[in-house]
Order: C-alpha cells, then structure tokens, then sequence
C-alpha cells in the first residue's frame, strides 16, 4: 500500500497527494517510510510565505496568487495554516472557504493545517505536507500563515520568499512591528489600497525600509552589498489589483536569490527549515518514548517535589541512559 501511494503521489495524482497529507495529520502508521520515499524527489519547487496581521486580507491575496499563477500555466499548491482549539485540536478551515474559486481547478490543491500548538504561525507537520507537494510535481506551493500577531516569523525560515500583508492606517503597528515580522519581509504588500490611508502606511513602510537601508550601506565597504531590498507594492486582492506587480516582484526576489549574496540567504533558509523539521520529529518521537513518564514528572512539578530543571534532566536521562551533571 506504502509503496502504490509513494509512486501515485510522485505521479501527481490528486486523490494520493490528499491521502498522504491526511495519514501525516493524523500520524497513522507509514508516515515515515512515506516521507523517507518522497523525500528525494522533494527540493524543486517555489515555495512563497503570505503572513501578516488578521484581517489585512492574506487569504484573498492567497487566492489571488493561485489565480495568477496558474495563468502562467504552473501548479500550484496552497497550504494554509488556521488556529487550532486547544479543546478538540481542529481547525476552523476559513481559508479553504475563502479560496472556492480553485476548487475545480485539478492543477490546484488547498489544504488547511491545524497548528495543532506550535508557536510561530506555521503547523508542526508543515515541511512533511510541503515534501508531499513538492514531490507530487507542484511548481509553486504557497504557506499563509495563521495571522494572530506579530511574532509569526518561522515562515520566514521555511520560505524563500515571503510576503508581509499589511492594511491601511497601521498606524503605531509599524513602529512596533520593526523588530518583529517586517523583518522577514521580501515583499510587502498594502492590501486593501482603496481604503483611505493606504498611500500613508505605503510611506511609512518605505521611510522606515529607507533607514534600514541607510544603515546598512553604511556599515558595509563600498560596492559590496548586493543585498535585496522589499519593495512596498500596493493591493486590492478582491479585484486582483496589483497582483501582477506582485508575481513580478516575487520574480525578481528569486532571480536574486541565484545572485552570489542571495544564494547565501537562500542555504540559510534551506538549513533553517531542516532545523524547524529535525526539531518537530525529534519532540514527537520524544514524546512519544517518554509516555506516562512526561506526565508523572509535570504532577511533581506541580506539588514542587522537583525543580523545573530537574525534572528536564530526568526525563532527557531516560531518554539518552546517562547522567546529566548539573550546570
């Protein structure tokens, strides 16, 4: 059965590409040898992060890519990444909903992602549905992410380009952003450009990259920067408005990206995103060996029978069978 939907998921069958990404949901057995086949013929397609604050429009933008995208004759694969209830672990799939339009189109798939707990605005499972993809024959696979805040930057590991989606009249969100997910940008994208405020916050956006800019070429010897700077572009996603400028944009990012500086940045993300995978499977399989055993030291945690770093030293000397010194 591994073997029939490894060779149907490389053929690019859709059904196969959908019952993979359910048996890596729901962690059934074979995940593994899955992942292990498909994972070589992974590592050729575009992937591009759309993340930003709620209600800036990230999903219609997403929609809007596909549709762009598409026109240029590509696959596209659509990972969206939604909250999950602490209480059952599902998702609300308002993305899906908000992206009716491709759900005839064979050469589409969407697929929503429960966070599931992890921190970042990605899923924990996200690289293994992205080597699914990716090996399924996908050209261009787009990660929105959840858009609950500003802390949302492991897309900006996982992406090799990522497009920051803001609104109209941000206001003191871009002054308190700076340190945040603006620095992830490759592209940034006023979404909602009819609404009044929009050329304001387009200004902000470029005065505040222009002193960035500054900075930089200061601290660098003469004509050896070639470092890539976000352009601000302004969007009406409901209309597709300025959606082309976008996709060019978003070209021109990954034309840099083969330049000797962006290739640079483009290892970086590669090792950043095997790290946040290597990491995931690790804490799984963690808990996995630990079992009973990661509970019963949480309780005497909580009565204070064990210090916090002792109990963490415990349970990584079950796992690795020797003693850790205390430091």
């Amino acid at each position: 059965m591994a073997q029939e939907l490894v060779a149907a998921v490389l053929c690019g069958e859709e059904r196969a590409v959908a019952q993979a990404c359910r048996l890596i949901d729901d962690r059934r057995p074979g995940v593994r040898e899955l992942i292990d086949a498909l994972y070589a013929h992974a590592g050729r397609a575009r992937l591009i992060g759309v993340t930003g604050s709620p209600g800036s429009g990230k999903s219609t933008l997403t929609a809007g890519l596909v549709a762009q995208y598409r026109a240029l004759g590509q696959r596209v694969g659509v990972l969206a990444v939604d909250p999950s209830s602490p209480f059952t672990g599902g998702a609300i799939l308002g993305d899906r909903v908000r992206m009716q339009r491709h759900f005839g189109d064979a050469s589409v798939f969407i697929r929503s992602l429960a966070t599931r707990g992890a921190q970042g605005g990605l899923s924990r499972s996200l690289e293994e549905h992205v080597v699914v993809l990716d090996a399924a024959g996908y050209e261009v696979i787009l990660i929105e992410t959840v858009g609950v805040g500003q802390d949302e930057l492991d897309v900006g590991g996982v992406a090799e380009s990522t497009v920051v989606v803001v609104q109209p009249d941000m206001g003191d969100d871009v002054q308190a952003a700076k340190s945040g997910i603006l620095e992830i940008a490759d592209v940034f994208v006023v979404n909602k450009a009819d609404r009044a405020g929009a050329d304001r916050t387009a200004l902000e956006l470029e005065q505040r990259l222009e002193l960035g800019r500054a900075a930089s070429l200061s601290s660098e010897p003469s004509g050896t920067s070639g470092a890539w700077y976000p352009p601000v572009l302004k969007s009406v996603a409901l209309n597709d408005s300025g959606l082309p400028e976008l996709v060019a944009a978003l070209g021109r990012h990954r034309a840099w990206l083969d330049t000797p500086v962006g290739l640079g940045h483009a290892e970086a993300r590669r090792q950043a995103s095997a790290e946040r995978l290597l990491f995931a499977l690790i804490c799984e399989r963690a808990q996995l060996i630990l079992g009973s055993e990661l509970k019963r030291a949480a309780e005497r945690l909580a009565k204070r029978e064990l210090t916090p770093h002792r109990a963490a030293d415990e349970l990584i000397e079950l796992l690795s069978g020797r003693k850790i010194s205390a430091s």
